[in-house]
């Protein structure tokens, strides 16, 4: 599969930056503390990386990785990798090639304290790059939590558990998530004198309605009265969808949706004027206009929630009119200090257990879908999530501990002979490092409860 073959790939690359740095600056440690865009921020601890020593890193990186060096894999211990990269040896939790033959364009952006490893796509291709302030702001507010804590890897949430403390661990990580959505709703309600429209946008498996139903009850609790409504419900009937490149309906394009009328219900609605809106029927392809009717009066807001909520073509309106809300499961606990949690990883089991628990499908599936969702939100997310006003961190300290029980046997279910075989052992082995856990003591109104079931805002 295409997924395994970039996890291979920017595996390679990562075991090479570990070498080179290790070669340049032994005294320096270099930690690799989350994904971003399409690479991965990097840094080392307790110093600056000056733009010059990036330039000295890549240049090192650049010349390892384009002379075919060979790379030595010594086995597993642990569930790790153990490969030797001429004197060095380097535990990893992916799979990487024999050799770097396979690499090709790459490049390392300054972004102090450290740098960015920008990986090109399959084809070699390095896409413009917009450095996400608002986003790692995000991750390095999840740090600041993390090392108050003193969670600093995936082995301290272990200890939680294993010790008989995991409702202390619940209580903790959830409190910090309603802080957070309190917040948000404060920041919304002292500008409400403007902002008649919350628009809500993140990609899959983010935890999107659960977020929704969350703020509205905060901001019920600030004197507001929320209204929802879903993008979804405003796709144009299925004979008018665009078609891809392909030849295939695109429901992940701004233009599948009906924006003139769109607009023209959010003009009314912010007029104080009543609207139909309307309902958009999946099994038939149609939109019914017949929908609910409703009015913003001076103490109600509406939560407008969907994957093209952020993209600056959707509205037309005022732009002080409406305030945009970034939410994202940015799971931030590594395994060690080389050894990250892909986002992506992390995201993708939430949905093979919410897709077997409530939609009745096999992991096989809901990794068939995965790439063409991963598409989508490349496309009509992650481009624009530089434009919220403010982002969310939907992940939970202990949601791979809490998923583990309910992902292991989905994935074990899937036989050698399977497409999908090599990447179930991928997320079988990543699980393998989580201590399982009690989910009963969960809180219904979790973000992981729109996942593993249970949750009072079930459908």
């Amino acid at each position: 599969m295409k997924d395994n073959f970039t996890r291979k790939y920017r595996q390679t690359l990562l075991l090479g930056l570990i070498k080179v740095i290790q070669e340049l600056f032994p005294e320096e440690m270099l930690k690799i503390p989350y994904s971003i865009l399409d690479g991965v921020y990097c840094e080392f601890s307790g110093s600056l990386v000056s733009p010059r020593e990036v330039r000295q890193i890549e240049t090192a990186l650049k010349s390892w990785a384009y002379n075919k060096n060979c790379i030595e894999f010594l086995g597993k211990e642990e569930n790790f990798h153990i490969y030797k990269l001429d004197e060095a040896i380097i535990k990893s939790i992916y799979s990487a090639f024999e050799d770097t033959s396979a690499i090709k364009d790459f490049r390392l952006i300054p972004f102090q304290p450290g740098f960015i490893l920008d990986f090109s796509d399959e084809s070699g291709y390095l896409a413009d790059f917009v450095l996400p302030k608002k986003l790692s702001a995000t991750y390095t507010e999840t740090q600041r939590w993390l090392e108050v804590l003193d969670l600093a890897e995936v082995k301290d949430v272990n200890s939680y558990i294993r010790n008989g403390h995991s409702i202390d661990l619940i209580n903790i990580a959830e409190a910090l998530q309603e802080k957070k959505i309190a917040d948000i709703a404060d920041i919304i309600t002292n500008e409400n004198k403007n902002v008649r429209i919350v628009l809500i946008s993140g990609p899959s498996s983010s935890g999107k309605t659960t977020f929704t139903h969350r703020l509205s009850t905060q901001l019920i609790v600030n004197g507001l009265k929320p209204i929802s409504l879903s993008l979804d419900n405003y796709y144009l009937n299925r004979e008018n969808i665009p078609r891809d490149a392909s030849g295939q309906l695109d429901f992940d394009t701004l233009y599948s949706l009906d924006l003139a009328l769109l607009n023209e219900h959010l003009d009314k609605l912010i007029m104080g004027e009543t609207v139909q809106t309307p309902v958009f029927n999946f099994f038939t392809g149609k939109r019914n206009l017949d929908g609910n009717c409703i009015r913003l009066d001076s103490d109600n807001i509406l939560l407008v929630e969907g994957i093209h909520a952020l993209n600056p073509g959707l509205l037309t309106i005022n732009r002080n009119s409406f305030f945009k809300v970034y939410i994202s499961a940015l799971f931030l606990l590594n395994i060690d200090r080389h050894n990250r949690v892909p986002t992506t990883e992390a995201r993708l089991i939430r949905r093979i257990v919410r897709d077997d628990k409530f939609r009745g499908f096999g992991p096989e599936r809901t990794l068939n879908q995965w790439p063409s969702v991963r598409r989508g939100e490349n496309t009509s997310v992650f481009r624009y999530q530089e434009e919220a006003d403010i982002m969310f961190n939907s992940s939970l300290l202990f949601e791979m501990n809490a998923l583990r029980s309910f992902a292991e046997p989905l994935l074990e279910k899937i036989q050698e002979t399977n497409m999908f075989y090599d990447t179930s052992i991928r997320l079988l082995n990543l699980l393998s490092f989580f201590e399982p856990m009690d989910t009963s003591n969960i809180p219904l109104n979790s973000i992981l409860r729109e996942f593993i079931g249970g949750s009072i805002y079930s459908e």
